[in-house]
């Protein structure tokens, strides 16, 4: 996987840092190679879940759009494949799964009152 806009420079102390986006690895991480390894992994996955989270909030601000706006169809058509990412991202760790029950929840219970109110 690779990541955005990787940039080199000293920082006023004269540590190197290296930029990947918002994230930084300064020389202040250990030294040894699997701890050196372990932390890059660390920023991957980091940057990884930051989009799957980012992906998921969208999605649901998105369904949430449509049953404000009293799309019922289209909100009912939108429902499970947001109820899979949803559950996909509490299986990975994403979200807790507590956090996903609650979402589940409330996009049912709000598309039920907007259909039995349509």
């Amino acid at each position: 996987m690779a990541l955005a806009a990787v940039s080199v420079k000293l920082s006023a102390c004269g540590r190197v840092v290296i930029r990947f986006g918002v994230l930084e690895i300064g020389d202040h991480v250990a030294t040894h190679a699997s701890a050196l390894k372990a932390h890059r992994q660390s920023l991957k996955h980091r940057e990884h879940n930051r989009r799957l989270r980012s992906n998921l909030r969208t999605t649901l601000k998105g369904i949430r759009e449509a049953i404000a706006k009293n799309d019922v169809p289209g909100a009912q058509g939108a429902l499970k494949a947001t109820i899979s990412l949803i559950d996909k991202m509490a299986s990975k760790g994403i979200i807790h799964r507590n956090a996903a029950a609650r979402y589940k929840s409330r996009l049912v219970t709000r598309l039920a009152t907007k259909a039995a109110a349509a």
